[in-house]
């Protein structure tokens, strides 16, 4: 795995994407030399087809990017990768299409654009089969051993397991013969705590990934200390997990994580950062929009009777509660109870404005305002109900640690969940929060909005 931005991606995910740009700008290049032929030479040195043809790279990147072809579900999916594939080649047209009417100048030829999307889209499957050819190679793979066999130990061979893209092979693990339940007995497991330099020394083992919740007493420190002085990797298990999934696990989270981490410690620099950028970002946006939010209050008071606003109580930092501002979308009595309940599919409380508002998230612009205001970041963890919020942190451990941070329009935890409406949804949205306040930066907050575009693109997560 590599830290960018404060996140983690996989190197091979890494080095496919540098495939893909490379197979691009190959496969337009030499739709190009097709075209001109023996003047291709002086084409390429006196004209302006570089750019050109830097600009339908970009197009194609972000089209590959935007169809899921980086994810861990599409990646290990061959007959859903040529699907897309194809749809990426068809919307780059259209795009570029578009694009070129716009900004005739540039536009590439059609014949070149022609042949060089039908070599780019045979270039891209041969490319993502040998991905999956080298992906199934387990010589290509590191050798990893857990140690204990507690849930962690679990949870992180299914993830190596489903995501072949990582390449780690789990060969077990060592320790108790009790660790690990019965209905978990797929972790094979290697031997005891005496075994471990005879084991790894056998088993040609990678790294040691140390998986056990109670560790005194029990740490084999100085096996550890000489398996690590030989050049074999000995990791934290909690540390491994964040990085795999981009989310803290509650259930093997201790203080110390959080106390001794360079997370959860709020600096003037880190503060002015971040009401800088979502004041300049909500104004902008308010003013961009402010036409469209006209049209939207007045299509809601022409849909069914009551005010185009709605105005519910958040908990924001530090368990202060706020007002914060929405397009209604619902009808007024839809609540006559003055419990909110969440919204369910086909909810029939849902107006006909307000369905569409919710698909598009077009209901959320109200909130710059409390962004502007200082309710709210821009990015952060979303703020619920106040009788939600004290229910959820009276149920959840850890829960009231999403309140050290002002609440955000978007966030880390709105990119790999959609809505929550059950216990257990809220509990693993928890851990991407945390993840989100320990890891905290500016590259984050950029990761988080470039991802943010591509989910109100596509319209997931809505309801």
């Amino acid at each position: 795995m590599v830290r960018i931005f404060h996140a983690y991606f996989p190197i091979r995910t890494l080095l496919l994407a540098l495939a893909d740009a490379l197979v691009i700008v190959i496969g337009l290049t030499a739709g190009a030399i097709f075209v001109y032929g023996a003047g291709h030479s002086a084409a390429f040195a006196y004209g302006d087809i570089l750019p050109k043809i830097a600009v339908a790279g970009i197009v194609c990147m972000l089209c590959i990017h935007y169809f899921d072809l980086y994810s861990s579900e599409v990646v290990a999916d061959s007959r859903e990768v040529a699907t897309r594939l194809s749809q990426v080649v068809g919307t780059c047209a259209i795009i570029l299409a578009i694009l070129y009417y716009v900004y005739p100048g540039l536009k590439l030829h059609h014949r070149i654009l022609f042949t060089g999307m039908i070599l780019v889209g045979t270039l891209l499957i041969a490319c993502r089969k040998l991905f999956f050819l080298l992906n199934g190679v387990a010589r290509l793979n590191q050798r990893v051993v857990l140690l204990a066999g507690d849930p962690l130990a679990v949870s992180l061979a299914e993830e190596f397991r489903c995501r072949p893209e990582l390449g780690i092979q789990t060969l077990g693990y060592i320790g108790d013969a009790s660790d690990v339940a019965p209905m978990h007995s797929s972790l094979r497991r290697l031997g005891d705590f005496d075994d471990l330099a005879d084991l790894v020394e056998q088993k040609r083992i990678d790294r040691v990934i140390v998986t056990m919740n109670e560790r005194r007493g029990r740490l084999p420190l100085e096996p550890l200390l000489d398996l690590k002085s030989r050049g074999i990797r000995v990791e934290d298990g909690a540390e491994v997990y964040e990085s795999v999934t981009g989310r803290i696990r509650l259930d093997s989270l201790r203080l110390s994580q959080l106390v001794f981490s360079d997370g959860f410690r709020v600096s003037d620099i880190k503060l002015l950062y971040k009401r800088g950028i979502s004041i300049a970002l909500s104004l902008v946006s308010l003013l961009l929009m402010l036409p469209y939010m006209l049209v939207i209050a007045i299509a809601i008071r022409l849909d069914s009777p009551g005010p185009a606003l709605f105005r519910q109580k958040r908990i924001g930092k530090n368990g202060k509660v706020f007002t914060l501002y929405k397009f209604r979308s619902m009808r007024v009595d839809a609540d006559q109870d003055g419990f909110p309940r969440p919204v369910e599919k086909d909810d029939q409380r849902l107006t006909r404005v307000g369905r569409w508002l919710r698909r598009s998230r077009m209901d959320e612009l109200p909130q710059l305002y409390n962004i502007l205001r200082g309710d709210m970041y821009f990015i952060g963890p979303r703020p619920f109900v106040v009788e939600q919020e004290r229910e959820l942190a009276r149920q959840i451990p850890y829960y009231r640690y999403r309140w050290t941070v002002k609440p955000g329009a978007t966030g880390w935890a709105q990119m790999h969940r959609g809505y929550c409406s059950t216990l257990d949804d809220n509990t693993e949205k928890l851990a991407y929060d945390l993840y989100y306040i320990k890891n905290v930066s500016v590259g984050l907050d950029l990761l988080i909005l470039f991802e943010t575009v591509k989910i109100l693109l596509l319209g997931r997560g809505s309801r």
